[in-house]
């Protein structure tokens, strides 16, 4: 479970390393990996936003 966290973690970090590389005009490589990070989290905000509407907010 801690090897699967860490990936997570360094493929967040990876990825908005990559969206703020992109977005200071970095390598071509970088914007497909911008992109994709950027479709990533509006996706899981999209999840989060579904998932407190129904009531299955943990946090209340």
């Amino acid at each position: 479970m801690l090897l699967a966290l860490s990936v997570l973690l360094v493929l967040t970090v990876g990825g908005c390393a990559c969206v703020w590389w992109a977005a200071r005009g970095g390598p071509r490589w970088t914007r497909p990996v911008a992109k994709a990070t950027l479709a990533a989290g509006r996706l899981a905000r999209k999840t989060d936003i579904r998932s407190n509407s129904t009531g299955q907010n943990m946090g209340d």
